[in-house]
C-alpha cells in the first residue's frame, strides 16, 4: 500500500500537471556558503569520499593562506574583522565537511587511507599555524572566538582521521597474475 503523501502527489500529477510538486521529490543540494560556485562543483563532481577529502583539505588551505595574506596587509579594510572571522569560519567548515567524509568513506567501505593521511599531514601543519596565531596572532581579540573554534575543529578533525587509521580496513592488495 502506497503513503497518503505519494498519493497525494499521484492525484495532484494528473489532475494539476503543471502545479510545481514538493511531496516526494528531493531536495536540491544545497550550496555551502563558504564554497565558490566552481568549487561546490567539483565537490559535486567528485564521487569518491577520498576525492572529497582532498578538495577540502585544498580548500581549506587555500582559506588559511588568504587569512594569513589579509592579516599581513598593511592596507586594511574598514571591514577587516568581518573578512578575518569569515576565513577562519569558512576554513573551519572545510575541515569539518572533510572529517565527514570520512563517515561516508567507512560506510562505503571506500579506499580512503590515501586522503587520510593527507588530512592527517594537512592536518597537522594547519594546526601549527592556527596553534601559533593563539599564541601572538596580531590583531588576536578580532578574531579569538573564531579561531578558538578553528584549532578545536581541526583537532576533532585529526582525531576523527586517527580513529578511522586505526578502525579502516586496509586497502585492498592486488595479487600478480600468473
Amino acid at each position: 500500500m502506497r503513503s497518503p503523501e505519494l498519493a497525494l502527489g499521484l492525484l495532484l500529477a494528473v489532475f494539476f500537471p503543471s502545479a510545481p510538486r514538493s511531496v516526494g521529490t528531493a531536495p536540491p543540494q544545497e550550496k555551502k556558503d563558504y564554497l565558490s560556485e566552481s568549487e561546490a562543483n567539483k565537490i559535486r563532481d567528485a564521487y569518491e569520499p577520498a576525492d572529497r577529502i582532498g578538495l577540502y583539505m585544498k580548500f581549506a588551505e587555500d582559506r588559511l593562506k588568504k587569512f594569513q595574506y589579509e592579516l599581513n596587509r598593511k592596507v586594511q579594510d574598514r571591514r577587516r574583522a568581518e573578512v578575518l572571522n569569515n576565513l577562519l569560519n569558512a576554513y573551519t567548515g572545510c575541515i569539518d565537511d572533510a572529517a565527514d567524509q570520512i563517515a561516508v568513506g567507512e560506510q562505503r567501505q571506500a579506499d580512503i587511507h590515501g586522503a587520510l593521511k593527507l588530512m592527517k599531514a594537512k592536518g597537522n601543519e594547519f594546526l601549527d599555524i592556527l596553534e601559533k596565531l593563539q599564541q601572538n596572532g596580531a590583531e588576536l581579540d578580532t578574531y579569538k572566538d573564531t579561531l578558538l573554534d578553528a584549532i578545536d575543529g581541526t583537532k576533532d578533525a585529526l582525531t576523527d582521521v586517527d580513529n578511522a587509521l586505526k578502525t579502516a580496513a586496509p586497502p585492498p592488495v592486488r595479487r600478480k597474475q600468473s
